[in-house]
């Protein structure tokens, strides 16, 4: 082969390529780092949600006036709960939102007018609205089951709640957490 058949480079070839080959190892770089960043925090935000807190949107009216349809709140995983905290709850593959009242080894009776009573105690209970004994069919005085909690909704008329054998006291392996705090709409933003 002849020296016409191969030219050598010039500087400002030799330039090119080494920019050529500079910035390719510098996108590599970028998108790895890029990478490592997103799988992190997505590995975080599951972490977070699933030992920590979890972001629930309210749908029904069981809750109102305390919780309207389409707020969206955060529930604290936990297995503590003082009578009135909000809990979420697992209920037949739906998340419910309901009032603790009762704790284990309470004893919970509902009037004809539907006060609620805890250990002989009424309570007063300024966030229930159309306080009803309805509906139910479990027997009043109960007793709240080792383990369980005794909730009702705000909304009374139109929640099915402990007063019901179909809902029942909720089961520690049910929970999901207290609620704690809303996140939307923005009006109300603020804890709970």
């Amino acid at each position: 082969m002849s020296e016409a058949q191969f030219e050598k480079p010039t500087i400002e070839q030799l330039k090119k390529e080494l920019k050529r080959v500079n910035s390719k190892k510098e996108y590599r770089r970028v998108l790895r780092n890029t990478l490592i960043v997103v799988v992190t925090v997505a590995a975080l935000a599951v972490l977070i949600s699933s030992f920590f807190v979890t972001v629930l949107r309210v749908t029904g009216e069981s809750m109102t006036p305390t919780l309207q349809t389409g707020e969206i709140v955060v529930a604290q995983n936990s297995s503590s709960f003082e009578s009135g905290d909000l809990i979420a709850f697992y209920y037949n593959n739906k998340v419910l939102v309901k009032r603790v009242l009762g704790s284990p080894g309470q004893w919970i009776d509902i009037d004809s007018e539907g006060n609620v009573s805890v250990d002989g105690v009424v309570l007063d209970e300024p966030y229930a609205s159309d306080k009803s004994l309805e509906p139910t069919d479990i027997e009043f005085p109960y007793q709240v089951p080792e383990n369980r909690f005794f909730v009702l909704g705000d909304h009374r008329e139109a929640s099915i709640d402990s007063r019901s054998k179909a809902v029942g006291c909720v089961t520690k392996e049910q929970l999901i957490g207290k609620l704690v705090f809303r996140l939307y709409p923005f009006n109300v933003f603020g804890g709970l």
